[in-house]
């Protein structure tokens, strides 16, 4: 008998909520880093001003539309990061919202735009902390796998993932045995020659798995990962300490009492960019102790470290570096595009056992 229950999760809504985050972040550093460029420009003229938050709800608005009119993964996709960036174009101005004066420029915003993203963040965690889902909500998640048999675009991995969660569900409802019987008997899409887009993930994934069975591979991972980490970590020690001191003053003994001295009085924001650099090298640690182990639990650690790095460093290095702060956004999303792409490669070829 299954038992009653009112929310049913969506397995794969961690990846919804990542590109949610990843493209408010973004939308966060490249609107301030259009105004800082422009002069901050005002909309509407000497009568109006048009804030750009109601931009920010124009996007989420868009974003609920499709949700509530479409179908479909790709769907999904877009909305999340449309409405990633409706939410990040919005929380930007939280500033004139805090502050009697509608102070844009309030210093304490950028640690109240990070606390929001990580409360988002931990609460879908939260939601989704247990490692088993009901047999209901397995058996919900293979229907929505199957949504793409109904648009003739199923193909194989989507196809073993609805088998998958349909054995996992315990075959407790009688819809189960029957797309069961139905998925198994169904031919899946091939890809066509003429398919530019479908024939290079193929090209990759083939490409991933004949790269990845090679006994260096880990050493590249391990070299990429920490070469990473130093680089960012410099990179932050030089902007807190060395910027605009001078090849004199850097060459000089003295700037060893001056980094001392420095370092008594950082500011919330420096001390934000170092701590969380060193939680995200934290985590490169983690997965290069874990890779020779389990490659999937190392790759889980390297996500964090980049998300860590997308969500909180690039935030406040913002503030002190805006093009720097960019670079490394764009670099950090590929990066995370990259692993998570390993790490669903290595669900593929090595799942995890079935207790």
């Amino acid at each position: 008998m299954l038992k009653s229950q009112m929310f049913f999760r969506r397995i794969d809504a961690v990846n919804y909520l990542e590109y949610f985050l990843v493209s408010a972040i973004a939308a966060v550093l490249i609107i301030r880093l259009f105004l800082e460029l422009t002069g901050y420009p005002q909309v509407g003229g000497d009568t109006l001003h048009i804030a750009h938050m109601l931009w920010g709800g124009l996007f989420m608005l868009v974003a609920l539309f499709l949700l509530f009119s479409f179908i479909g993964r790709v769907i999904e996709n877009i909305s999340a990061i449309i409405g990633g960036i409706g939410f990040g174009t919005f929380i930007d101005e939280i500033g004139k919202f805090v502050t009697q004066d509608n102070d844009y420029f309030f210093q304490p915003s950028v640690a109240l735009i990070y606390l929001v993203f990580i409360l988002i963040y931990l609460v879908i965690r939260a939601i989704h902390r247990k490692s088993e889902y009901s047999p209901q909500e397995y058996l919900l998640n293979a229907l929505r796998e199957i949504e793409e048999l109904a648009i003739n675009d199923l193909d194989i991995e989507e196809k073993k993932r609805a088998i998958d969660y349909l054995d996992r569900s315990g075959f407790q409802a009688p819809l189960a045995n029957s797309m069961k019987k139905v998925l198994l008997e169904t031919t899946v899409r091939s890809i066509p020659p003429d398919n530019l887009y479908q024939n290079t993930k193929a090209y990759i994934r083939s490409a991933y798995q004949k790269i990845a069975v090679l006994p260096a591979f880990k050493y590249v991972i391990i070299a990429f990962f920490l070469f990473k980490f130093i680089t960012q970590f410099l990179f932050i020690i030089i902007l807190i300490f060395f910027k605009g001191a001078g090849w004199e003053k850097i060459l000089n003994l003295q700037i060893f009492q001056d980094l001392i001295d420095k370092s008594g009085r950082l500011s919330f924001v420096e001390g934000a960019e170092i701590l969380s650099a060193s939680i995200s090298g934290v985590f490169t640690f983690l997965g290069i102790w874990l890779l020779p182990k389990s490659r999937i639990r190392a790759y889980r650690m390297f996500e964090r470290s980049i998300l860590i790095s997308i969500f909180v460093t690039q935030v406040f290095v913002f503030y002190k570096e805006q093009f720097g702060a960019l670079v490394g956004l764009i670099l950090n999303i590929f990066i995370l595009l990259g692993v998570q792409f390993m790490i669903s490669r290595e669900h593929k070829t090595n799942p995890p056992v079935k207790s």
